[in-house]
């Protein structure tokens, strides 16, 4: 049989193997459907075949070949079907879709190529594609067997190596979420532009053989403090409504998991404020839906999502924790698919068109509906301190509460060079609680007159946010990524009771009181970024940025008398330069970096200089130790301050750092950690301390009862520290996976004005342990996870008095405990999920418990001072929740 040169698994669809093609001859009609026709021939000539049978199940074909060889056969068969065949090492032959990839073993199996080198040292550059919907896959990692030599593709899938040893090499690709991909190379192959199609992992072969049991959901260790997840996955954990990326992060060590009332996280003693949330590149300054009891962002708008858990690369800045980095999907690029989720909280639809092979487009949209789980969320997270539940319908019947978002993105790829993109976000929350009741007849009720008061409690929030993006690959070494954003967030609050009443004497009084907060943020950006692949081991990556925010906030009580109003705006600019660099054959990795930054309301500039390195000391097949350390310093311009509220709980807002009462934020980091890492398990483990500085808090409990007051003069300047371990243990494959996290730390900070010692922060939880375990068996996925948190500090006032002051009025005063010299009961809750797939994965429908066991969770307290009393009460967290989601999808 006469040599074959393979160029790609992708480019050739025969495997010299233990079972021959060429010596099978066919000589009868054949006609019907691919599975009838392939299960007569394994009848007849005892050829062993694998294919997934929901893949050609409805495929027909028809030849009649006189005295043909098996392999003409099929190669006539796979061009016109558009599929492609592989045979194995044991003989068996597997049947794939034309853009489909064997699996891992399969490849392993096979050599094809005898022959030596005739080229060392060559460069290898293509992208990478998922096979389903041609889509670009970002970030996956490339490493050339049996070599210390690797890398990773970038944000648009596009890869170089270069001094690959030689033109027999193989090249093994990783991502998360995607079963491996194996590339052999060849003599006489090109080297540039291969495209490499990846598979999602989890479907298993129909008719036998190989299985795929590689279910990975998580990806860690690759990268100090980065963790990867895969928005396709994230249905089979618990949940409340649809999959959800921010509450996935949740269980993660390091990542607090104790704030239902959130999905902003809360990463090693940081507060959600202090993490950086970019999708496509503009930055989301709110992420949360419902009270915060659900993320912003829509899963089946989600290619991949990078988590930074601290002392992250130069290009990122503005922010002291963590950054979430977004991509989203460009859209299918082979057909068209739409699909839809329904739970008992909202209703998604999407749908992807591609226009011609360069051009494509996705559009996802939800929006929350009225279901007994929906009053449940809104009923506690809204109506808790009022006497009467309000409903979150209008007198009308029409729904009054909601919240909505919209994702779309617009794709267009002129040539192999160049790829132009246009993303957009709007998403919005319209929460009301309003209520009208019913005046007993005292103050006027059921008598003739206009008595009557309304009280108003309005809260409405949401995000815009856009981007255009122009990607450029100038050629194999050196790689662009320029982009221009807008991104808006608004907030408003109105909590008012207006009306007529009768008071005791008989007389008509008016009543307006209240409370009415406005924010509200714009971010008008542009940056450049660069990568140049210098040398072997070593990659500069370079940049420039700048924002302009334009930041107002006004605070008022009773509609008239306004404590608060500002108004600021302020440019950052700057630029930033890391350098990449392995030795020692990538036994050691190292990169340096710096970031400069000019502030234009404080006219300063700001340097941040940041190192990371990693050293591999043992490196054996699969298996690896790796000693991990880094170090930065980071800034923050724009931030949240909290508002302190002692008897009904703080708020917060955003604003512009001045220097004057808002000083910039400053953290210096450092981490170190070790990681093991086998086939199947990980084992990590991060130190991590940072110091904070040029932290703000507003608070009115300092006011004086008498004189002119100027409400700007209480903003409290102070710092903290922040310190903790990291442990993960993870089992990554198999039908049974999961992890277990658990983090010991702790958060103190320091505000003189509270005093002159240090007290824990509101976010400080000392210990918190995490399990999460994923079963799957058969067309069924299992999903248990549990989650222990130690108790958050509180304040809470002590007692309150009146002073009589000269002119006859009296003013209140509390008696306030020290700052946080409390704690809520320890948190924790069970949660578990079963989904059925069904219609060859095409449809799912998935059942969760949440809280399981009714764990009454503590979510705050709530004071009232009476007659000088202190009345506490528990604010608590959902019980026992069920939820039931619907999942369908054309393709």
């Amino acid at each position: 049989m006469p040599k074959l040169f393979l160029y790609t698994l992708l480019l050739c669809p025969v495997f010299l193997c233990a079972q021959n093609p060429d010596s099978i001859f066919l000589n009868k009609l054949y006609v019907g459907t691919v599975p009838e026709i392939l299960e007569d021939i394994s009848i007849n000539y005892k050829v062993k075949f694998s294919y997934k049978k929901e893949k050609i199940s409805e495929l027909r074909y028809n030849d009649r070949p006189f005295n043909e060889p098996l392999s003409r056969f099929l190669k006539f068969m796979c061009k016109d079907l558009d599929l492609k065949y592989v045979i194995q090492k044991d003989g068996v032959i597997q049947i794939l879709g034309k853009y489909e990839q064997p699996e891992l073993e399969v490849l392993q199996s096979a050599r094809v190529y005898s022959g030596g080198p005739k080229k060392k040292n060559i460069t290898v550059s293509g992208s990478i594609i998922d096979v389903n919907t041609g889509e670009s896959l970002p970030f996956v990692s490339i490493r050339v067997a049996g070599v210390p030599l690797g890398g990773s593709a970038n944000v648009d899938g596009l890869y170089t190596l270069l001094n690959v040893p030689s033109d027999t090499n193989t090249l093994i690709f990783t991502y998360v979420g995607y079963e491996p991909s194996i590339i052999y190379l060849a003599p006489g192959a090109p080297f540039e532009k291969i495209d490499v199609m990846m598979s999602p992992s989890g479907a298993a072969l129909q008719e036998i053989v190989i299985t795929a049991e590689k279910q990975e959901l998580l990806r860690a260790a690759d990268q100090i403090s980065m963790l990867k997840m895969t928005p396709a996955k994230l249905s089979t954990l618990p949940s409340l409504g649809e999959k959800d990326i921010f509450r996935s992060f949740q269980l993660m060590p390091g990542v607090s998991a104790a704030n239902e009332h959130t999905s902003g996280l809360y990463v090693r003693g940081g507060t959600p404020d202090q993490a950086l949330t970019l999708f496509d590149g503009f930055t989301v300054y709110n992420v949360d839906h419902l009270f915060g009891f659900y993320s912003a962002f829509n899963a089946n708008s989600i290619k991949d999502v990078q988590l930074y858990k601290g002392v992250f690369d130069a290009k990122f800045g503005g922010r002291l924790s963590s950054v979430v980095e977004i991509t989203g999907k460009d859209g299918n690029a082979r057909t068209f698919n739409a699909g839809g989720d329904l739970s008992l909280l909202s209703a998604n639809a999407w749908l992807e068109k591609p226009f011609g092979e360069k051009f494509t487009t996705i559009i996802t949209a939800r929006r929350s509906w009225k279901s007994p789980l929906y009053n449940k969320i809104f009923d506690r997270f809204s109506g808790e301190n009022e006497t009467t539940t309000a409903s979150p319908f209008g007198s009308n019947g029409s729904v009054a509460s909601y919240f909505y978002d919209v994702n779309a993105k617009a794709t267009w790829k002129p040539n192999k060079k160049d790829v132009f993109s246009w993303s957009f976000y709007n998403g919005g929350d319209n929460l009301d609680n309003s209520i009208k009741p019913q005046l007993p007849a005292g103050l006027g009720g059921g008598g003739g007159g206009n008595f009557s008061i309304n009280i108003t409690d309005k809260t409405n929030w949401g995000n815009t946010g856009s981007s255009l993006k122009w990607s450029r690959r100038w050629n194999n070494r050196l790689y662009s990524n320029t982009l221009v954003s807008y991104s808006n967030y608004y907030s408003k609050r109105d909590r008012s009771v207006s009306g007529q009443v009768l008071n005791s004497a008989g007389e008509e009084q008016a009543i307006n009181r209240g409370t009415f907060e406005n924010n509200n943020l714009k971010d008008f950006s542009a940056k450049t970024d660069w990568e140049w692949q210098v040398i072997p081991g070593q990659k500069l990556e370079f940049g420039a940025f700048t924002t302009l925010n334009d930041i107002a906030y006004s605070y008022a009580q009773n509609d008239t008398a306004t404590l608060l109003d500002r108004k600021s705006n302020g440019t950052t600019t700057g630029a930033y330069l890391q350098d990449k660099m392995t030795f020692f054959r990538e036994r050691l990795q190292f990169t340096p970096g710096i970031r400069v930054t000019s502030f234009s309301p404080t006219g300063q500039m700001y340097y941040e200089p940041r190192a990371n390195a990693t050293i591999t000391p043992y490196k054996h097949g699969a298996s690896s130790v790796k000693l991990k350390f880094a170090a930065g310093r980071y800034y923050q311009f724009a931030k949240r301050v909290i508002r302190e509220d002692v008897l009904s709980g703080s708020r917060d807002f955003w604003v512009l750092a001045d220097n004057n009462r808002l000083p910039v934020s400053k953290s210096d980091q450092i981490v170190g950690g070790l990681s093991f890492e086998n086939r199947d398990w990980l084992f990590d483990m991060e130190a991590y301390y940072k110091t904070l500085e040029g932290l703000s808090e507003y608070s009115l409990r300092f006011t004086p009862g008498f004189g002119t007051v100027s409400y700007d003069e209480f903003f409290y300047q102070g710092s903290g520290r922040a310190k903790g371990i990291d442990f993960l243990l993870q089992k990554k494959y198999g039908k049974f996976n999961g992890w277990i996290g658990y983090t010991i730390g702790e958060v103190r900070q320091n505000f003189p004005i509270y005093g002159a010692g240090d007290f824990y922060a509101s976010n400080d939880v000392t210990h918190e342990f995490k399990v999460v375990g994923l079963y799957k068996w058969r067309q069924w996925d299992f999903a248990a996870t549990f989650i222990y948190a130690s108790g958050k500090p509180y304040t809470a006032p002590e007692g309150g008095y009146q002073i009589d002051l000269l002119d006859g009025e009296a003013t209140s005063y509390l008696n306030v405990s020290s700052k946080n010299a409390f704690r809520l009961p320890d948190y924790h809750r069970f949660d578990v999920a079963a989904t059925y797939n069904f219609m060859n994965q095409k449809g799912s429908l998935g059942f969760s418990l949440f809280n399981i066991y009714n764990r009454q969770n503590v979510w705050y307290k709530n004071f009232e001072i009476i007659n000088n009393q202190v009345i506490e009460t528990n604010v608590n967290y959902l019980g026992i929740t069920p939820n039931i989601s619907f999942n369908y999808k054309l393709n």
